[in-house]
This record gives structure tokens, sequence and C-alpha cells, in this order.
């Protein structure tokens, strides 16, 4: 019998605002350096519909479904605005679901020198998991689906029992990822192409597979090849989807149904490591990988400069003695480490990176001016 695991992921950024250093700096502070606004505003579009979506995969495990969220501690601050979205979330059969762990500031650390930041972001995401939902992660993934072999002895140590992370090309010299992969962490590695059905063009009616029925979908993977199908979702664009066309929720509610018409089972990731023989793939020994490629957060000569500033701050963070300062100076910093901020560095608008870029570094200096400072008290 074939598998299918399927992961979401709920996650929204702190957008980065427009900041224009001045003479001398205050005190550092998340508002300082990010758009607290738009950051609520995109939060509250989301979450009107976190209700209706939830119901729909509720009616989808009682009809079979199994699911895996994976819910950035970003996310999880900004529920402090609506905390009935993480009621929402408690009031699914926890027998059928399960909560996968994360840097928890859905940050690129894991790619520093030194990995002990990643390791104490991974176990800040650990414990918030447990504390709000009662479950202590097994199955880990990293930003951006980020691959780092280095980080893998790190994984181990903590108790993780599979790794999801990105199907791309380089790791997978063009074939589908289909099975378990023996690793440090058994691994299993994204769909890219049945993924991003769901994700991106489920409500684009000048796809050729529209519309995308829930029977057509299962119909698709009975034909292919191999043991286990790594969905991973988004849950912001099934949102998107929602405010399109409401037949995304037919297709979550029936999927499981039609899976097991296709002899398919839902199975979330630490059970899929269980049940099938891990695979060999010696280039998850040597590659490093991410959503779309790494090109798209360490691509350009600005995300570098970022990438080693961030480095450089975090070695002058550790020598404050004040442990209130430290503190706060570090969710700051840490805050600054989202993928998001890399990624808007590298746009296909030229002109726009370049700007974002500027900004960014713009940011780090004025923050690492401030810590400097406070180290040397």
């Amino acid at each position: 019998m074939k598998a299918v695991c399927v992961c979401l992921e709920v996650h929204l950024p702190l957008p980065v605002r427009w900041y224009w250093p001045r003479e001398g700096y205050g005190q550092v502070h998340i508002e300082k350096y990010f758009d607290m606004e738009r950051a609520l505003q995109n939060f509250t579009k989301l979450a009107v519909n976190l209700e209706v979506l939830n119901d729909t995969l509720s009616k989808s495990i009682d009809n079979g479904g199994r699911y895996t969220f994976d819910i950035s501690g970003v996310f999880l601050e900004q529920c402090k605005w609506a905390p009935e979205v993480i009621e929402g979330f408690k009031k699914l059969d926890p027998e059928s679901i399960s909560f996968a762990a994360s840097p928890y500031y859905h940050s690129v650390c894991s790619l520093f020198p030194d990995l002990e930041e990643f390791r104490e972001q991974v176990e800040k995401d650990m414990e918030a998991i447990e504390g709000l939902f009662g479950q202590r992660a097994e199955t880990f993934v990293n930003t951006e689906l980020l691959y780092e072999p280095r980080a893998m002895k790190i994984l181990e140590k903590l108790g993780f029992k599979c790794l999801i992370s990105e199907g791309s090309h380089n790791i997978m010299n063009g074939y589908d990822p289909m099975h378990v992969y023996s690793n440090t962490v058994p691994t299993l590695l994204r769909h890219i192409n049945l993924s991003e059905d769901l994700e991106i063009r489920f409500s684009d009616r000048a796809w050729s597979g529209y519309p995308l029925i829930a029977d057509k979908f299962a119909s698709w993977m009975a034909s292919m090849k191999g043991d286990v199908i790594t969905l991973y979702i988004k849950y912001d664009a099934i949102n998107t989807h929602l405010e399109k066309d409401k037949e995304i929720l037919g297709f979550l509610r029936d999927i499981p149904v039609c899976l097991e018409k296709y002899n398919i089972r839902m199975l979330l990731p630490q059970e899929a490591v269980k049940i099938f023989k891990g695979s060999g793939l010696p280039s998850l020994d040597s590659k490093t990988t991410a959503r779309y490629g790494m090109h798209n957060l360490l691509g350009n000569h600005a995300q570098h400069l970022f990438m080693h500033e961030l480095v450089d701050i975090g070695v002058h963070l550790k020598k404050i003695k004040d442990p209130v300062k430290r503190k706060e100076m570090q969710r700051v910093y840490r805050y600054l480490q989202q993928s998001e901020i890399f990624l808007e560095m590298n746009l296909e608008e030229r002109r726009l990176g370049y700007e974002k870029a500027v900004n960014g570094l713009s940011i780090l200096s004025d923050l690492e001016r401030a810590i400097i400072s406070e180290a040397r008290k």
C-alpha cells in the first residue's frame, strides 16, 4: 500500500519596515524595525478564515485524514491578537495530527558557521509546541525546507524521528521523491509538483489541471511508483484559494476517502519512517538545498553580506553582561534572521531587491552599534 504525508506550514513573517537611520540610536525594540501594523493586517486576513479551514480539516480527519502542522514561533507570538486561533488547532483530534518543530523565528540560522544558535531556536520551538499542544515534536522541518547536513547530528540528539526537506533536483538527480530516505534522521522529501498543484495552481482557471477534484488528485498519486509521497503546503496559500474558490474545502474534506479508494493511506511523517524501509540517497551526505534553490537565499552579494553581519552580531551579543538587555536585543536579532528578509533581497525586480538590501543592512548596522555599545558596559 502507498502512503501520503501532508504537512501544512502555518507562518506569517514580521514584515520589515522602511527604516531611516538617525544620528545616535535609541532603545532597541521590535517596533523600531518591524511594521507591526502591517503584520496585524496580514494576521487578521488569515485568522478570519482559520476557523473555517480547521473545521474542514476536522471533517477530513473524520474521513480518515492525518495531518502535520509546522507552526512557526513567529506565528504563535502573533496569536496574542486572537488567542482563539490556538484553541482552533487544539480542537483537532490529537490522535490524527502532529506538530513539527522548526527554528522558532523562521530563521536561516542552520547556515551559520556555529550551530549553537540553531540548536537553541529548535529547542525553544519544541518547548513552545509541547507547552501549547501537549505534544513533543518528532518531525523536524527546517526554515524554507532547508537541508543542511551539518545539522543532522543535532537533530538526532534532540530526539527527532523524521526530517522533511525539499525534494530539489540537486538532491534527487531528476527523480521524484517517493520514498523514506536513510539518513542520520530518516528523511522525507517534498514532492514539489504535487505540493504546488495544491499550493499555487489549485484556483488557477488557466491551468490545464483545473478544476482539481480530490478523486483526480488521488488518481495521479496512484499512478506513481514509490512508497510515500510528501506534500508540504503553506496554510495561507490554502486560505488564498478559499477567497477565490470555495471548492478547496470540498477537496480537503474528500481527499482521505478518494485516497483510500486508490489504496493510498494518509500517515503522519513519524509513522511513515517506521513503516517503510529506507532507501539510499548519497546526495544527502554532501548537498545543501532549500525551497526553490539555495540561490534564492544566498545568491547575491547583499545576501552574503547580510549573513556575515548576522554572524558577527551574534558574537557581540554574547558579550552583553546584563541578562535582561541581552534577552531584549536577542529577540530583535532573531527576528532579523527571518528567511523572508533574505528572499526579498533577491526579488526579480532588481531595483526593489537592491532597496530591500540597503534597508536591511541599515537596520543591522543600527542594531550592531547598539549591541556593541551595551557590550562595553
